[in-house]
């Protein structure tokens, strides 16, 4: 790595508010296989592992939070409300307020086709970054980090905001048009295990109305029933459903075009109270939530 990188990856460290004791590991974390593919003789990893590990840790710590704040939430709903903040969108939003893919290790193909600007190579770089985190500087210095982003995403009046819908909107708005229900169907599956994109069509009637893709099948349905509302917009006047009009609520997403501010450094052994909304330490008892398994 020369000098020119160093520099560069410590700005995005004053931007995360975070300094690594080793650089590499920000490094590795914002490396993408295409790179690593195209560049042999460097010897250099891609971010995949990395990627799986940050996953897990923002599920644990996000869960965490969930069952602090909601101690009468289902499993079900709990899962929801998980699904609603650690996906796709807005792991890629965080990643372009934080500026990731200026510092992105990209092959030449990747690069020409845009992968800068690509959500799911900036959510995955940011899950990324988020392992390099843990592995610099522990559980609970990053799990402080995790709190300060996604707390005020979770508080009680910003949850029908946080969860949106599009199924069920587009549900109430297909019976009230057409008197038909909406149609789900697999297209098609890609990736590794690890790391799957599905495509999904959506149907009323005999028609496709939309489709939609996303790291999960539920995932790739609620973009395609969203899509599918928007071009209903077009045709019809249709009511806003509650669902949607919990989307326009303030304060809902991650300001894309804002300029990003450096995060408050997370000293070592700092705890999580002050970001949680529950307002419990991460290093406090928790009753054993019950099992949830990713949907893949």
């Amino acid at each position: 790595m020369n000098e020119e990188r160093v520099q560069t990856l410590m700005g995005l460290e004053e931007r995360l508010g975070w300094h690594f004791a080793d650089i590499a590991i920000l490094d590795n974390a914002l490396t993408h296989r295409s790179f690593v593919n195209e560049n042999v003789a460097h010897a250099c990893r891609d971010n995949e592992r990395l990627e799986f590990l940050g996953d897990a840790v923002l599920e644990m710590t996000v869960s965490d939070i969930l069952m602090r704040k909601f101690p009468d939430h289902t499993e079900g709903q709990l899962s929801k409300l998980r699904a609603s903040v650690v996906n796709e969108q807005p792991l890629a939003e965080l990643a372009r307020r934080f500026r990731i893919g200026e510092h992105l290790l990209l092959g030449r193909g990747e690069e020409g086709s845009g992968g800068r600007m690509k959500s799911s190579l900036l959510a995955n770089a940011f899950e990324s970054v988020i392992a390099a985190m843990y592995l610099d500087g522990g559980f609970d210095r990053t799990a402080v980090f995790i709190g300060r982003l996604f707390g005020p995403l979770i508080e009680e009046g910003e949850l029908s905001a946080v969860y949106r819908d599009y199924k069920t909107a587009l549900q109430e708005t297909s019976q009230i048009l057409f008197r038909e229900m909406p149609r789900y169907m697999v297209i098609s599956e890609t990736g590794p295990d690890h790391d799957k994109r599905f495509e999904t069509s959506l149907m009323i009637g005999e028609r496709v109305i939309a489709t939609g893709r996303g790291r999960s099948k539920k995932e790739a349905e609620q973009q395609a029933a969203k899509t599918a509302l928007e071009e209903l917009r077009k045709i019809e006047s249709v009511p806003a459903t509650g669902a949607e009009n919990a989307e326009k609520k303030p304060g809902a997403h991650f300001p894309m075009d804002a300029e990003p501010q450096a995060m408050p450094a997370a000293a070592p052994g700092e705890s999580l109270e002050a970001f949680s909304p529950g307002g419990g330490k991460m290093t406090g008892e928790l009753e054993p939530p019950s099992p949830s398994e990713k949907e893949a």
